[in-house]
């Protein structure tokens, strides 16, 4: 996480201010902006690398920087009535407008004056990669309402040269911590995040790596896998979906000595073992939905900084009517808003819990998303586990009888911080029944509970990191090792629980209700004995101690209160 390395914090906080102070006040609109800035730099190393690898290999590849690019805005558009005289007049007029794509790179106009800078990026730069995939693409959708609004020269060239400083300790620091893959947009936004005031706002912030890549270890999601996230925000679940379909193809290629990370997990880059064929199908298995434009373009961008060149991730409200799939998906992963509501005339008329919650609409619409025999592994506040209201209840029933319900893994209060203090809860589960089947045996046999005591990170605002990675991979070699009629001692910090008891407390999801408090029993030593020691203290032998010749009051009492003593 950036928040332990002192040097890059200092680099985010540096570019921070700069943004504040050159008159981008709005926090999302200085992240956008970043954003943009980080996608530039990001996208031109990208392929500056794929260039690389494939002059290595003799493998085809076409750069995004080579050749010449007309802005739409000019490019011939030729009528049907065209004689082939005005045809060729056009693209000649056309070809006036031409731009060396060359001139696009970060590593090309990074060099130029501040002024010229600031023109050729808000003229051409911006403008090219908002039309990078082509005019029908999903991207360039996204992007159309898109503005680059820095605006100020010297602005420009202080983010440009902090951006590159940033990208060097990052490199430096993901080459000394074994961490070769770095959500870097990502990271750079919850870092941004937690200076704001506003961060958390609606029930919305960044999800920890490491608690994403614990989740992605759970699931274990594989290559041809369809994969969602129906709140994705800036993508984060599918990046470590993503990441971890990579890690397990580069292993099964051969790839050695890969070292764990800070957190324990085991990663590595977009690069290893990745074949064209493997890059396709997973390019095309990771789908994102958000009801916030600007969170779709970071989204977007964040996909594609890693190497995913056309993602799905769309804006849409997927509690709504207007939101049809069903069954559609093998693995989602999300963390959607806790809270706030939605307007009960636009809830989707296959949702049936009768309820305006988000937190709960969100879980039965994660079901109904999930095709049969779908995963899905869902962070929820803890009040979803125990609720009284009859919608919890349902939904908690629905998880128990319709699917099978894994595992229930609490979090501490603190690893939302320093976004909010609220306790929460993973949610594992596999769709068994749909929602018009008749149920003829409930689904779930026994249901895995875990308390997690630590995350490897403190739990204040600051969250440093602490000395191992708490309970991260406990969790995940105990709930892969699980099985029937073991993890019986409830007083342990995880156990099994029968699905005939959990349905006789109600359908109550809350890991206290069955846990056993172990009440260690504690020896005192006789009341004379500690008065003695008291005493002592005071006036050294108890024996020669002469209450008539003893002038401090407090030793008065004490040995008067021990003559009353047997």
């Amino acid at each position: 996480m950036l928040q332990n390395n002192p040097e890059l914090k200092s680099k985010i906080d540096q570019l921070w201010n700069k943004f504040w102070s050159g008159g981008i006040s709005n926090p999302l609109t200085a992240i956008e902006q970043i954003t943009y800035l980080l996608f530039m730099k990001q996208l031109d190393e990208l392929d500056q690398k794929k260039q690389a690898d494939a002059e290595f290999t003799g493998e085809k590849y076409t750069a995004k920087f080579e050749g010449k690019w007309i802005p739409p805005e000019y490019r011939a558009k030729a009528r049907d009535d065209d004689t082939q005289k005005e045809t060729s007049k056009r693209h000649a007029d056309a070809k006036m407008y031409e731009i060396d794509k060359r001139s696009l790179r970060w590593s090309e106009f990074k060099h130029m004056q501040a002024e010229e800078m600031l023109q050729h990026v808000q003229g051409k730069v911006f403008p090219f990669l908002k039309d990078l995939n082509g005019a029908e693409s999903n991207f360039t959708h996204h992007m159309k309402n898109a503005v680059f609004i820095i605006p100020k020269p010297a602005l420009l060239v202080e983010a440009v040269k902090t951006i590159d400083e940033i990208f060097e300790v990052m490199e430096r620091d993901s080459r000394e911590k074994g961490q070769a893959f770095q959500d870097i947009q990502g990271d750079v936004y919850e870092m941004l995040l937690s200076e704001i005031a506003t961060a958390g706002k609606n029930g919305q912030f960044r999800t920890p790596r490491h608690i994403i890549k614990l989740m992605a270890d759970l699931v274990q999601p594989q290559l041809g896998h369809k994969i969602a996230d129906p709140a994705c925000g800036s993508g984060g679940f599918l990046l470590g979906a993503y990441q971890y379909i990579v890690t397990q193809l580069a292993i099964k290629a051969g790839t050695k000595n890969l070292v764990p990370d800070e957190d324990g997990f085991v990663r590595t880059s977009v690069a290893a073992a990745l074949t064209e064929k493997a890059q396709a199908i997973l390019s095309s298995s990771l789908w994102g939905y958000d009801i916030d434009a600007t969170m779709v373009r970071l989204g977007l961008m964040n996909l594609m900084m890693h190497g995913i060149d056309e993602p799905h991730i769309d804006y849409k409200d997927t509690l709504s009517k207007s939101f049809i799939e069903e069954s559609e998906y093998d693995v989602v992963m999300a963390n959607p808003p806790f809270t706030g509501s939605i307007d009960k005339g636009d809830i989707n008329e296959s949702l049936q819990l009768g309820t305006t919650k988000t937190e709960l609409l969100f879980v039965e619409n994660i079901y109904r998303l999930l095709k049969k025999g779908g995963t899905a592994c869902v962070i929820v506040p803890q009040g979803v586990l125990f609720g009284s209201g009859g919608a919890f209840k349902t939904l908690r029933q629905l998880l128990v009888e319709r699917c099978d319900l894994k595992a229930v893994i609490t979090l501490p209060s603190g690893v939302f911080k320093p976004y909010a203090g609220v306790s929460t809860a993973i949610l594992l589960f596999t769709k068994v029944w749909g929602p018009k089947d008749k149920i003829t045996q409930p689904a779930t046999e026994q249901v895995w509970f875990y308390e997690m005591a630590a995350d490897g990170y403190s739990l204040d605002d600051k969250r440093s990191k602490q000395d191992g990675n708490g309970d991260l991979q406990d969790i995940i070699a105990r709930y892969h090792a699980r099985s029937a009629g073991a993890d019986t001692d409830r007083t342990a910090k995880c156990f099994m629980v029968p699905r005939a008891e959990i349905e006789a407390e109600g359908y109550d999801l809350s890991l206290s209700r069955y846990k056993q408090d172990v009440f260690e029993e504690v020896h005192y030593d006789a009341p004379a004995l500690i008065l003695d020691r008291l005493i002592q203290a005071e006036v050294g032998d108890v024996e020669d101690a002469d209450l008539a010749k003893v002038q401090s009051g407090i030793v008065r009492e004490l040995l008067a209160l021990r003559e009353m003593l047997p």
